[in-house]
């Protein structure tokens, strides 16, 4: 009896005990603790990419359509009717290669940013790295960026741009703008459990951040002198990398350098932003 009771407080000594406090004002950002939760960050984001296509008619087809739609719609408006330049290159092809950075930052930002107030119910009950949902909710995104980019490679088939060198940089573009959008979306997403109203903001910062960005006309239309600010924009930088790396279109070194600078900028600040306000989203959300 006594061997048992020496056994039994052995066992309770050596138990791992974890102690959860609230982060502090300038909360480390915690690596270990998001691989610890990893499966729990793959369910939300299959179960992010299962519940967008949950009983729809189309189902898959909507993430090319988006991209499709506003690509047309910009080479009738923009490319025949106003007949902004396109450096050369056929303007459906010039358009939907920046419609796919931009595409993969607006889902991201969107879902990210609302990802907190849909799930509180979550946020509630359980204690896990709040991180992981708007983490989840930009790479959810990456699946429509996969099929919509197929397009893109049968649209330069088509057009006679067959595939270069450069494309081996389109990784390091593609990661540049989900840091982005993880950024802009910690922000958001901290934002919006304390104010609601910030969802309805969402779509016109999305929508004005779309013409403020390179989508429908070249860079190159900007006075050189304007190049620096326009850095300040970090999409600038990257959909002009996209379309160096499939069309050749020589982009701006600095713009490009300012760009990846912002994004560093934001996407740090966001997260500090994020796990100051985390200790606070149970009692709010």
């Amino acid at each position: 009896m006594e061997a048992t009771n020496l056994k039994r407080e052995a066992n309770t000594a050596s138990a791992a005990i974890t102690v959860i406090r609230p982060s502090g004002r300038w909360a480390p950002f915690n690596l270990r603790d998001l691989w610890h939760y990893r499966e729990l960050f793959y369910f939300l984001t299959w179960r992010e990419i299962k519940v967008r296509y949950k009983q729809t008619l189309l189902g898959i087809v909507w993430s090319v359509l988006r991209p499709l739609f506003m690509m047309v719609v910009f080479t009738l408006f923009f490319g025949k009717l106003a007949q902004i330049p396109s450096e050369g290159v056929p303007y459906p092809l010039f358009s939907y290669a920046a419609l796919l950075p931009w595409t993969l930052l607006a889902e991201g930002v969107t879902r990210s940013a609302n990802s907190l107030v849909q799930d509180s119910n979550l946020i509630r009950k359980v204690y896990f790295p709040r991180l992981l949902m708007p983490l989840s909710g930009v790479l959810s995104s990456l699946v429509d960026f996969a099929i919509a980019f197929t397009i893109l490679g049968g649209m330069m088939f088509y057009y006679g741009y067959p595939p270069t060198m450069q494309m081996v940089w389109v990784p390091a573009f593609i990661i540049l703008t989900l840091l982005t959008a993880v950024g802009v979306g910690l922000w958001l997403s901290a934002i919006n459990v304390k104010y609601r109203d910030v969802r309805y903001a969402i779509p016109f910062l999305v929508q004005g951040w779309l013409f403020a960005s390179p989508v429908i006309y070249s860079s190159s239309l900007l006075p050189q002198q304007f190049q620096a600010i326009y850095g300040l924009n970090p999409m600038a930088g990257v959909i002009e990398g996209f379309r160096w790396s499939f069309l050749g279109i020589e982009p701006s070194g600095s713009l490009i350098g300012i760009s990846v600078i912002v994004m560093v900028g934001i996407l740090i600040s966001g997260v500090f932003y994020f796990r100051c306000q985390e200790k606070i989203f149970a009692d709010v959300v």
